[in-house]
C-alpha cells in the first residue's frame, strides 16, 4: 500500500474570516468551493506542496472549553517574513526562540482556536 498524499480537514466556525488566515497568513490559495444558500460551507486551500479542506464545524459555532483542535506545523521558507506578515495582519504571534531541540520556532492560534507552529532548523 501506498499512500500519495492527505488532505487534513479543517472545520471552521466561520469560513470566511477564516480564509483570512490560511490565504492571506499563510499565502495559501483558495479553490473548489461549496456553498449553501449563498454561504461557503466549504472549500479547498492549497499551494503546490500542501492541500486542505476547510468545512463549516458542526454543532455550534462557539468553541468548547475542553476542545484542542488540531495543531499544525509550518516550514516556512522566511521564518521572520512568516511572523511579520502574520503579525501585519493582526495575529498575535510569539516571539521567536530557539529551542534546544534544534528548531526555532514561533507559534500563533487562529480565530478557530487552531495552534500553528511555524519552524525551521536552528541553522538554517
Amino acid at each position: 500500500m501506498t499512500i500519495e498524499s492527505c488532505i487534513p480537514i479543517i472545520p471552521s466556525a466561520d469560513l470566511e474570516k477564516s480564509l483570512h488566515f490560511w490565504v492571506e497568513g499563510v499565502g495559501l490559495t483558495m479553490d473548489r468551493e461549496m456553498r449553501r444558500e449563498g454561504k461557503l460551507i466549504g472549500c479547498m486551500v492549497h499551494n503546490e506542496h500542501v492541500y486542505f479542506w476547510l468545512n463549516q464545524r458542526a454543532g455550534t459555532s462557539i468553541k468548547p472549553e475542553d476542545y484542542h483542535g488540531i495543531q499544525l506545523y509550518w516550514v516556512p521558507a522566511d521564518i521572520h517574513e512568516t511572523r511579520e506578515r502574520l503579525k501585519q495582519l493582526g495575529y498575535q504571534v510569539s516571539e521567536i526562540l530557539d529551542r534546544d531541540y534544534g528548531q526555532t520556532e514561533f507559534f500563533l492560534t487562529d480565530d478557530d482556536g487552531y495552534s500553528h507552529c511555524f519552524g525551521v532548523a536552528t541553522n538554517a
